[in-house]
């Protein structure tokens, strides 16, 4: 269960999710998406399960079993996301927006043209590094200590990586991936990202982030 401390205000996070589903941006992504639909069991509308994404987003929640229970405990969120889906449909709607990837890039773009006319100084300072994005699963060569090594991965795409220490945490090895991204150093907001595995080094992805740039 998701903590009940959770702040959850209308002018606060479940406001911009309001904000974000009504802008012309992610309302074309969600019209396109529910273009797709076929014939059959009505699901989630898909305006709930774009508001989910964004909910995840800026509550920074690391998995959607507690995106979930956060929406399903404040009627607040559930007011303002229009809706409460289940894990399962959480997770099927992260497949289905792998499946149809170039319909969120184009999404995606349609929010960084918008803020380069909003912010003429988007974008024009670009400061480029990368962050630990730890995988949810074993990445342990064996099975147990002295035991036959492991066959099968709960996540095979993940590698084992290397991250530098902060104030809170010491410096060492992980297992997952990394996001590598160009951020606007007079806005604070991304440009452009890439998402590799750990073991990749910063310095390999700042040629392919300047050409996206």
């Amino acid at each position: 269960m998701v903590d009940e401390t959770v702040p959850i205000r209308s002018d606060g996070p479940a406001g911009s999710v309001v904000a974000l589903l009504d802008s012309p941006e992610i309302a074309q992504l969600t019209a396109e998406l529910e273009g797709l639909r076929w014939t059959g069991r009505k699901g989630y509308p898909i305006r709930s399960l774009v508001g989910a994404c964004l909910a995840k987003s800026l509550y920074a929640i690391p998995t959607w079993r507690r995106t979930a229970a956060l929406i399903g405990e404040h009627p607040v969120l559930q007011d303002a996301n229009g809706g409460r889906p289940s894990v399962f449909a959480l997770y099927r709607f992260t497949k289905k927006l792998r499946t149809h990837k170039p319909l969120l890039d184009a999404c995606i773009d349609r929010v960084t043209a918008a803020l380069q006319q909003e912010l003429p100084e988007y974008g024009q300072d670009i400061a480029i590094d990368a962050s630990d994005l730890p995988a949810f699963a074993n990445g342990q060569r064996y099975l147990r200590k002295n035991g036959p090594e492991r066959e099968r991965f709960s996540d095979p795409d993940a590698s084992w990586g290397h991250r530098s220490a902060t104030s809170t945490r010491k410096h060492g090895g992980y297992y997952g991936y990394k996001l590598h991204a160009a951020v606007c150093a007079r806005t604070d907001l991304p440009v452009a990202w890439h998402v590799t595995t750990a073991r990749t080094n910063e310095s390999s992805q700042v040629g392919r982030l300047l050409d996206a740039v």
